[in-house]
């Protein structure tokens, strides 16, 4: 049954699921104001432009949303995603029937803004610890449907990804913890019937917590909303003999100070689930 399942669940990390169905949300029947306002013949161009500074992600998946309605687009881009865009440049310019470009207009500039909104969110948050060698990561507090993207836009913008879903890391949570009666047993009970490859993370709160996670063998202390003095105390009572994750209330306000207590990884959700998009716009022009 648990195979059936995973199965089943493998389409939603196709990026070309996810483009088919967003424009089969959009266009529907058919894009009947372009469809009758447009000859399906004529030729010409579209630029995307950035009205703010930002950092770009997405810009291979905005390709691949006009190349499922006509695979004949040209594209050309001085970009890669990564890259700083200053308000005005043209991160993308296209050339074909105009068409699909209008049609796909809102659909690729919704992955495009979203993604590069992420990104840009991110790159805020590494650069004021980059002083450190913490690692900063997301969560899984993503869209549905749109993990595998928001997390590859997070790595885009230069933090490092969490567990991508339920299935490829083990982290204990407190209603784990609650369910199971307590933290011992739940990680003797894990580590029995798990692979000897694979790390266990448990979520404390208190430092109490941390020393019952350490004492049974944790390979990683998660430290849920502790500010910062309790979080260095507990960098000093783990000394090193876990790796320590910061989560829960990370700000970009107490984001540095929180690094500089000597944790291994923090966590932020807002990376991903906060982030606004970013401002890009499509201009269309006919061919002469």
């Amino acid at each position: 049954m648990l195979l059936e399942q995973k199965k089943e669940l493998q389409p939603m990390y196709s990026t070309k699921h996810l483009i088919d169905t967003a424009l089969q949300e959009d266009i529907g029947s058919g894009d009947i104001t372009t469809d009758n306002l447009v000859d399906e013949a004529l030729v010409g161009s579209g630029i995307i432009v950035a009205k703010e500074p930002l950092v770009i992600a997405g810009l291979d998946i905005a390709r691949k949303v006009f190349r499922r309605l006509d695979a004949n687009i040209e594209f050309k881009s001085d970009y890669n995603d990564g890259d700083d865009i200053k308000i005005g440049a043209t991160v993308l310019a296209m050339h074909g029937r105009l068409r699909p470009l209008l049609t796909g207009e809102r659909t690729a500039l919704n992955f495009l803004q979203h993604l590069s909104g992420i990104a840009t969110t991110v790159r805020s948050y590494t650069k004021q610890i980059e002083h450190t060698n913490v690692r900063l990561v997301d969560t899984r507090k993503t869209t549905p449907c749109w993990r595998v993207l928001e997390k590859y836009a997070v790595r885009v913008g230069g933090a490092h990804n969490h567990r991508m879903g339920l299935y490829d890391g083990v982290l204990i949570k407190d209603n784990h913890i609650a369910a199971c009666g307590g933290i011992a047993k739940a990680i003797h009970v894990v580590r029995k019937l798990i692979s000897h490859l694979l790390k266990i993370e448990v979520e404390v709160v208190d430092i109490k917590g941390a020393e019952e996670a350490i004492a049974n063998g944790a390979d990683v202390i998660m430290l849920d909303n502790m500010d910062t003095d309790q979080t260095r105390q507990a960098v000093k009572v783990i000394n090193g003999r876990a790796i320590v994750e910061v989560s829960g209330n990370v700000t970009q306000n107490n984001l540095a100070a929180l690094a500089d207590t000597g944790v291994d990884v923090i966590s932020v959700g807002a990376l991903t689930h906060s982030a606004g998009s970013v401002d890009l716009s499509m201009r269309i022009s006919q061919e002469k």
